[in-house]
């Protein structure tokens, strides 16, 4: 049976080939075919978009040049020059030529954080309290069993999770929507976003997207004990992953509504509570280490952000995105523009169209990173902050379905952002 595709699969309700929660009846021949297929496809996008972003890193490393290594006569010359971000205790390394440079390309800016984090844990006092710990913490792991490459392990991790992140996201659509074409739609999505390069690179990013998704895959399926181990790994992997606990929230108490007869969702409650419990021993190493419970809060000051109106920084960011065009750097004001209101919209459409925990998700995910801004770029980080509010995928596949020409349209413009981001990323300029 093949159901509306607009609208997320109701709860008991059996998805393609998938058992309803708590049943046991036996999958669909078809549907395992397919479903190999489909996560044969994930694989082929992956190695398209790995074998594509290389090729477009290590010809964009040699196609500007090094700023760091101009006369302080030149650099005086020019504006605002963009050069190495150096982190205590892993220092950037200086370009130069060689083969390396496929893989040393993807070291830059929060990578040498998690890099110097994975290679001689966290200090008291020097930001590093603002780099959530899972990440370096595989990584760490390894870069031990690889014979201590930090750099190697990172882009191992990054990448295998993504990989992984494709396929749960495949399944998720798959199952939510019982539509094969957008699941393909939605992985091509994810993977040409335009600032989908930090998912290679060696950032939380990939990490953090299939944590979350386990996690409401948990949910959705009643299987409440994935979803708050995952939950409870994502609050340690990023910041924000505590808001994850809102969306499970509102999961828990859909399903107790929709079920007959209505219950009280005791379990589903607690369970939603795991990434409250991961912030929780994050917060408490904290205070063993350095005496302060809220260190990673009180060292995101060293990155100068504020708190804002969320819908005065969309005002801001709008008008400093059409303020200096033509003028360095309003293009910067104008990419975090041009990336931000298309997952805007997407959001807002995920309001209407898709189930309420997955809305939720997104909003939370949105309003964090608006509220909390740069003052001279307001939208600075927004583009790279989206990347996991895996809906916004959805809204894309549902908008270019009906028509090829519009798909191959919003899949080149997306794909052609994302090689302008990796040329820019890879030379040191101000996209993170």
């Amino acid at each position: 049976m093949k159901t509306d595709p607009g609208r997320a699969v109701a709860e008991g309700e059996s998805t393609d080939g998938t058992a309803r929660p708590g049943s046991r009846r036996p999958a669909d021949p078809v549907a395992k075919a397919e479903r190999r297929a489909g996560l044969a496809y994930c694989l082929k996008v992956f190695a398209a978009m790995r074998i594509g972003l290389t090729v477009i890193a290590l010809v964009s490393v040699a196609l500007l040049p090094d700023l760091s290594r101009l006369s302080p006569a030149v650099r005086q010359g020019l504006p605002a020059i963009p050069g190495p971000v150096d982190v205590p205790g892993w220092p950037a390394h200086a370009v130069s030529p060689g083969p390396h440079n496929l893989f040393t390309s993807w070291e830059r800016f929060d990578a040498l954080w998690y890099l110097r984090i994975a290679d001689s844990g966290y200090r008291d006092g020097d930001g590093s309290a603002a780099f959530f710990p899972l990440y370096p913490l595989v990584t760490r792991g390894v870069s031990t069993v690889i014979g201590g490459h930090p750099l190697a392990a990172g882009l191992l991790v990054s990448n295998a999770s993504f990989l992984a992140a494709l396929m749960v996201l495949y399944l998720l659509t798959r199952a939510e929507f019982q539509d094969e074409d957008l699941a393909r739609r939605t992985v091509l999505f994810a993977a040409v976003f335009p600032t989908a390069l930090f998912f290679l690179a060696p950032y939380s990013e990939s990490m953090f997207l299939l944590l979350v998704l386990v996690a409401l895959w948990g949910a959705r399926r009643s299987n409440w004990l994935v979803a708050a181990a995952a939950g409870f790994l994502a609050a340690l992997t990023r910041n924000v992953g505590v808001l994850l606990t809102l969306p499970l929230l509102v999961e828990a108490v859909h399903q107790a509504v929709l079920a007959r007869p209505r219950r009280w969702p005791f379990p589903e409650v607690l369970a939603a509570a795991g990434p409250l419990a991961g912030l929780g021993v994050y917060l408490a190493f904290w205070r063993h280490l350095a005496g302060d419970w809220l260190a990673p809060l009180h060292q995101q000051a060293f990155w100068e952000r504020h708190l804002q109106n969320p819908i005065s920084t969309v005002g801001k960011g709008t008008h400093e995105a059409f303020r200096w065009i033509g003028i360095y750097p309003g293009g910067y004001h104008l990419l975090d523009w041009m990336v931000a209101v298309p997952v805007l919209a997407a959001a807002i459409y995920a309001v209407v169209k898709f189930r309420p925990s997955y809305s939720v998700y997104a909003w939370v995910s949105i309003l964090v990173p608006l509220c909390y801004i740069f003052t001279g770029r307001p939208l600075m980080s927004f583009p790279r902050f989206a990347l996991p509010i895996f809906p916004v995928f959805w809204a894309f596949g549902r908008w270019t379905g009906p028509s090829r020409a519009r798909l191959e349209l919003v899949v080149g413009a997306s794909a052609a952002l994302l090689g302008v981001m990796t040329l820019l990323f890879v030379n040191w300029y101000y996209v993170f």
